[in-house]
């Protein structure tokens, strides 16, 4: 069998990592809080510190940290699509900081060197910072938000309810009682 040829659809890899989720032995709020930090880390453009913000933070507020490395890891699924994404942060970002407010520049204009969006370095280049890496950092946080709020109730919905349908499923039947 050749490990190199499996390959996952969206789909599976979302189902299987779903289970996971639901077999952790956890509240359905700390596991709703992993779920939250690891989807508001895994849209914020800091490459290479993904996961062990995630950590942190889910350690910090008492979450599940294997919920949010999982979470976290939920990017790699839509990774073709995050240069789009940061686009979108960036512009948002970019009109927020903007007075009076303004659309950045378009695509086409704008100078990018080979991989250089995926370089944390290029958001940390002196006068490059203030023009790329805050309009980011600031859209990134805008729009995962919205993003990691609703995944904590839905995961909190979906766990909660498959805790309770284990548990009645364990529970042996009550035993009939005739006169």
């Amino acid at each position: 069998m050749n490990l190199f040829k499996i390959k996952k659809s969206p789909r599976q890899w979302l189902h299987e990592h779903s289970l996971k989720l639901l077999a952790i032995r956890d509240t359905p709020e700390a596991i709703a809080g992993g779920v939250a930090i690891g989807i508001f880390f895994g849209f914020v453009p800091i490459v290479g510190l993904k996961t062990v913000s995630a950590i942190f933070f889910a350690w910090l507020t008492r979450s599940n940290i294997l919920a949010a490395v999982i979470a976290g890891a939920l990017h790699d699924v839509i990774l073709p699509f995050m240069p789009i994404i940061y686009r979108w942060e960036y512009d948002v970002g970019y009109w927020l900081l903007h007075n009076p407010h303004e659309w950045p520049t378009a695509i086409s204009q704008m100078r990018w060197s080979g991989h250089s969006w995926r370089d944390w370095r290029t958001f940390f280049d002196g006068q490059r910072f203030i023009a790329i890496g805050k309009p980011l950092l600031v859209g990134s946080t805008i729009c995962s938000a919205p993003l990691a709020l609703i995944s904590y109730f839905v995961t909190k919905g979906i766990v909660a309810r498959h805790q309770r349908k284990k548990a009645q499923q364990q529970q042996p039947p009550a035993a009939s009682v005739t006169p």
